[in-house]
């Protein structure tokens, strides 16, 4: 049934192609766009005008290759243009769909084996301060429709080689996101409370950078497809997410452009093993996961090429146990950052290089990863004539914890080329490779692709 549905939804993306799309990839209005990722990329009047301008033009940008684990606001706003709702409306309804088919060539558990995943995400956003006139609210609601199959557990991997199939069910359909956002201060304070996606807010190494000259801004800055590009490993198992969203509240105080501080609570259940995203309202049972990230930006060298480097530290509440063992809670670091590298026209397009590194360690003998370490480079618009193309490659370095019966680390190494096809859809092949997948010691090296379509709207 899954690869029907695939190979029509492939068909039919195939057959969009001839067909015009002149929509343009954007915003709703100047006052409504926030930066597509976190709150603290989003605080402060001159970034917000910024992303706005942005998305209005349809600059130069490569996208993540699951905006809906790192994105507030997912899609582009077509559908809701489509059905009326203008730029001036307050109104921004939009969403996406993914697809992958995944061939595993060798190794792993089940090597010479086909797997299929499908996800579509619908948003709704609504200005509450140009529908009902209160100063910087805004209101969100997101449906979420996933249905795959055991990708990561046919190549035998623990920290999941492809992001989109996580734990059981595979098929799930969930209210992904329900949120009040509230900006404060000259948005130099912003709360959001209600069910949401904590790693937009925290631990976001892929967070687009918006600056005044869209020349130097950096997109997404990686489509690679693995889960630690959207999760630090170090936190599986403990920090909501992609499609484990949960109940709680976050606050962001960013009293600059360049400088935040970030802190969160959310129900902690998900340590526990449940599936937070399919729950409907919050627990609240002494299970709680908390949560705090600073961060700074800068622009080094003649051209301003910019960085950034954030630090967080969580704590989760709670009797876990796993292996055999018991422990009264867990606690963790981690660190990530990333700098534009190369400035291929500097003044006239944002081309270019971008670089990453991320590192998380816990104190847990109950969660999967005790220590990680990634990097990765990213290449915008290098190709001539393909301005919105992008490629990029990491490296995943993972140390497991054995009392789970894994081997002692897991690497993976992965590559990839995304492609602007035609108005708002991407395609993407990644090949990866896992040298010591992690689920077991008689598994030998295992070697996948993966071809990646997303269609925003």
């Amino acid at each position: 049934m899954i690869r029907s549905t695939a190979v029509l939804s492939l068909a039919l993306v195939v057959a969009g192609l001839f067909a015009p799309m002149t929509a343009p990839p954007g915003a709703w209005s100047a006052e409504e766009a926030q930066a597509s990722s976190g709150d603290a990329a989003s605080s402060g009047s001159t970034a917000r005008a910024e992303a706005a301008r942005g998305m209005l033009s349809g600059a130069t940008e490569g996208i993540s290759a699951n905006p809906g684990a790192v994105n507030i606001l997912t899609g582009t706003g077509l559908l809701g243009r489509l059905l009326g709702f203008g730029p001036d409306s307050g109104v921004r309804l939009g969403g996406l769909w993914i697809g992958d088919a995944n061939y595993l060539f060798a190794g792993g558990a089940e090597p010479g084996t086909w797997s299929f995943n499908s996800l579509l995400l619908v948003d709704l956003s609504l200005d509450l301060e140009r529908l009902l006139r209160i100063p910087g609210a805004q209101f969100g609601v997101e449906f979420l429709q996933f249905n795959g199959q055991p990708t990561n557990d046919q190549a035998g991997v623990v920290a999941g080689y492809n992001s989109l199939p996580g734990p059981p069910p595979l098929d799930r359909s969930e209210l992904y996101e329900l949120w009040w956002r509230q900006r404060l201060f000259d948005d130099k304070l912003i709360v959001r409370i209600g069910k949401t996606v904590p790693t937009y807010d925290f631990n976001n190494v892929v967070r687009p950078l918006r600056l005044q000259d869209e020349s130097l801004s950096v997109p997404a800055l990686s489509s690679l497809i693995y889960t630690p590009i959207f999760k630090n490993p170090t936190l599986i198992g403990t920090l909501p997410g992609y499609y484990n969203s949960a109940y709680g509240i976050t606050v962001t105080v960013a009293p600059t452009t360049n400088f935040y501080v970030s802190a969160a609570a959310y129900d902690g259940n998900l340590a526990r093993g449940e599936q937070t995203g399919l729950q409907v309202t919050p627990k609240f049972n002494g299970y709680y996961f908390t949560i705090g990230e600073v961060g700074y930006a800068w622009r080094l060298g003649e051209h301003g090429m910019p960085g950034t480097l954030a630090v967080g530290g969580w704590g989760q509440t709670g009797e876990l146990s796993a292996g055999g063992v018991t422990e009264d809670g867990a606690h963790g670091f981690y660190t990530f950052g990333s700098q534009r590298l190369w400035v291929r026209n500097p003044g006239k397009d944002n081309s270019g290089i971008t670089g990453f590194v991320q590192f998380g360690i816990n104190d847990s003998n109950t969660k999967p990863f005790n220590t990680y370490v990634g990097a990765g480079l990213t290449g915008f618009g290098l190709v001539p004539g393909r301005p919105k193309d992008s490629v990029g490659a990491g490296v995943a370095v993972s140390w497991l914890n054995q009392n789970l019966g894994f081997r002692s680390n897991e690497v993976m190494l992965a590559a990839y080329y995304q492609m602007h096809v035609v108005g708002d859809i991407y395609l993407q092949p990644t090949v990866t490779h896992i040298p010591d997948p992690g689920q077991s010691q008689s598994f030998s090296p295992a070697t996948a692709i993966t071809m990646h379509v997303m269609i925003l709207f």
